[in-house]
């Protein structure tokens, strides 16, 4: 369509104010209405924040961008409250980038929910949405054949926003650590999500899928955004992701490491196949800055989709256009 978009913010923690903010700045489109049920009754621009989508659903909107929890449980109800305004939903829920193998039932719910009503549904970020998945099957595009994937995701938290460092258990003992690991509070979330689009994409026979996690810990004494790490705390969280199938072969690798003053950062793809790619970024791409890029090079592309629940593997490439 032709015009800024108009688009409805749902969510405005760190994340959702800065994709509102680069949504301003690049003149993409403008906030015409925004929810967020603990800043509700606050001026956010030229709105005033809203405690619920029941509140604004008189407002026109083209575009719905959510920014709230990972979890996909937690985060279907408002995407199926949005569905019925037949637009474009994109949010940065990770489980919603691939939801068919771990949530089933919810992922067939909201795509037939989205074919209904018309409405364009996508879940994406720069990881899972792109760097582990997305960018990996598009650079596939130059190869004959692809025996593996293996990718690393090595990132310095340091520069991150407090929820990222706290998601990935920054400042914590290692008893509690593993407490939290265990209970699954502490982790990033999307690995799996990841290998099972790559494993898609690509038509890897994927029969099993191992996910370990473990703490990094600090050699010395060190402090972050969230407050002191003594020696011995940890400073981040190091997750593996393997995909094997079912001769044993492994299929894809994907190393997740992001922690406080971690050396080296980086995004590394390595393609086994004819011809081989090792593809590098150095410093690797900062997650808040990226995501935020990503959702929004992704709008434009979603409000013209045919209505049903997307990944970024059913999209047309976007790149950075106005």
């Amino acid at each position: 369509m032709a015009g800024p978009l108009r688009v409805l913010q749902v969510g405005l923690g760190p994340l959702g104010i800065q994709i509102a903010g680069e949504l301003h700045r690049r003149e993409l489109g403008r906030i015409v209405a925004a929810v967020d049920p603990a800043l509700a009754g606050k001026p956010f621009g030229d709105v005033t924040v809203q405690p619920a989508l029941a509140a604004v659903a008189d407002i026109a909107v083209d575009a719905a961008i959510v920014s709230t929890v990972s979890d996909l449980r937690a985060c279907a109800p408002t995407l199926h409250e949005l569905a019925p305004r037949g637009i474009a939903i994109v949010s940065t829920c990770e489980e919603l980038s691939w939801p068919w193998n771990r949530h089933p039932e919810l992922a067939r719910a909201l795509a037939a929910a989205a074919q209904q009503h018309g409405a364009r549904i996508l879940g994406t970020g720069v990881n899972p949405g792109f760097v582990m998945d997305a960018l990996a099957v598009a650079v596939t595009t130059a190869c004959a054949e692809v025996r593996r994937v293996e990718i690393h995701r090595i990132q310095d938290a340091t520069t991150r926003r407090l929820p990222f460092q706290k998601k990935i258990g920054a400042t914590l003992a290692r008893d509690e650590f593993d407490r939290l690991a265990a209970a699954g509070t502490i982790r990033h979330v999307g690995l799996a999500e990841s290998v099972h689009m790559v494993a898609a994409s690509l038509g890897l026979p994927v029969a099993r899928v191992d996910e370990t996690i473990a703490p990094i810990l600090a050699d010395a004494a060190l402090s972050c955004g969230l407050g002191p790490i003594p020696a011995g705390a940890a400073r981040g969280v190091h997750q593996e992701a393997r995909a094997f199938a079912a001769d044993g072969r492994e299929l894809i690798a994907l190393v997740f490491r992001a922690a406080i003053a971690e050396p080296d950062p980086r995004d590394h793809i390595i393609v086994d196949g004819n011809p081989p790619i090792d593809l590098v970024i150095r410093n690797g791409l900062h997650g808040d800055v990226a995501t935020a890029a990503v959702v929004l090079n992704s709008l434009r592309s979603l409000v013209a989709a045919r209505p049903g629940l997307h990944t970024m593997t059913t999209l047309p490439l976007a790149g950075c256009a106005r």
